[in-house]
């Protein structure tokens, strides 16, 4: 016998339906009208409610629990960890793309890593291409080793894929990077048979294979471990933060804001500033310093407007 309402997770969401796991089983559902008039969208990620309808292919969304975050493009929530991800070359690592990233992630509670793609370019014998990614590698581990978990993914690197399962075990996470990095690559070698359910409901539109075009939830082999597979996350919007909040999004720059000889310090000119400071004394890394004054620029570009 079937209860008629249970707890569940929304994985997929496609043309008004929603694709909700709950247990073993996966229910079609709409949503209640009482969402659209309150203008409440369920979101991928959403932890829900469903009545179950008898005699009906579609279950009814009635309840969504509260969120521990939620995100705009792509629109997902709940999401514990993000996986950032760079490559070694191919394209080139970009250091203000990946802190925009991990500005986003602290702005919005979650767990950060980075997982730099594509080591195994370090071993090409042949051109720029093998010099080029070793400098990269070098220069990625320099600035971030000291601040986030850090995972270097080969080909055939079979050790470091477990190494990001475990960071990644008991967690909601999602891959955010540029284009080109190998997203799509880690999630099918994560999860198996994840790009060959893409591809079905690719052909089924008729856009062709390998391009997400929603976002979805899949399972990893270990317990409660799930990873969004979504179109992409776009750049944080760092015109949003006020300049005081920006030194809370820096980890390895706010563990010295207190040693500053104002309260109201922001640490790029003050006097008896803690950060510059800790800078002089190398204890701050000069490219993350750099990406924070630029970002703090950029802020107060965009009040003279």
């Amino acid at each position: 016998m079937t209860e008629k309402y249970r707890d569940g997770l929304i994985i997929k969401g496609i043309a008004g339906f929603y694709y909700v796991k709950s247990g073993d089983e996966v229910f079609r559902c709409k949503a209640r009208g009482i969402f659209k008039q309150k203008n409440i969208k369920p979101a991928v990620g959403d932890k829900v409610r469903i009545e179950i309808i008898p005699d009906n292919d579609d279950s009814l969304i009635t309840d969504i629990l509260p969120r521990k975050n939620s995100f705009i493009r792509p629109f997902v929530a709940n999401v514990d960890c993000f996986v950032v991800v760079a490559a070694a070359n191919e394209p080139a690592p970009a250091l203000q793309v990946i802190d925009r990233l991990f500005i986003m992630a602290e702005k919005n509670g979650t767990e950060a890593l980075l997982c730099v793609n594509k080591t195994d370019l370090a071993h090409e014998k042949r051109g720029k291409k093998g010099t080029a990614a070793k400098k990269n590698i070098e220069l990625l581990s320099e600035v971030y080793e000291p601040v986030y978990p850090l995972v270097f993914l080969g080909k055939d690197d079979h050790e470091s894929l477990e190494k990001l399962k475990r960071l990644i075990s008991g967690k909601t996470s999602a891959m955010a990077g540029p284009s080109g990095v190998g997203k799509s690559t880690i999630l099918n070698r994560l999860i198996p048979g994840a790009s060959a359910e893409t591809g079905a409901i690719s052909a089924k539109s008729k856009r062709g294979k390998h391009t997400t075009r929603h976002s979805e939830l899949f399972q990893l082999d270990c317990e409660n471990t799930f990873l969004f597979d979504t179109p992409g996350f776009t750049s944080f919007d760092i015109l949003e933060a006020e300049e005081e909040e920006l030194q809370h999004f820096y980890p390895d720059i706010e563990k010295f804001t207190g040693g500053c000889r104002y309260n109201n310090c922001v640490h790029v000119s003050e006097p008896g500033c803690g950060v510059i400071k800790a800078l002089k004394e190398g204890k701050i890394n000069g490219k993350r310093y750099e990406s924070y004054k630029a970002n703090i620029e950029e802020i107060r570009k965009s009040k003279q407007y």
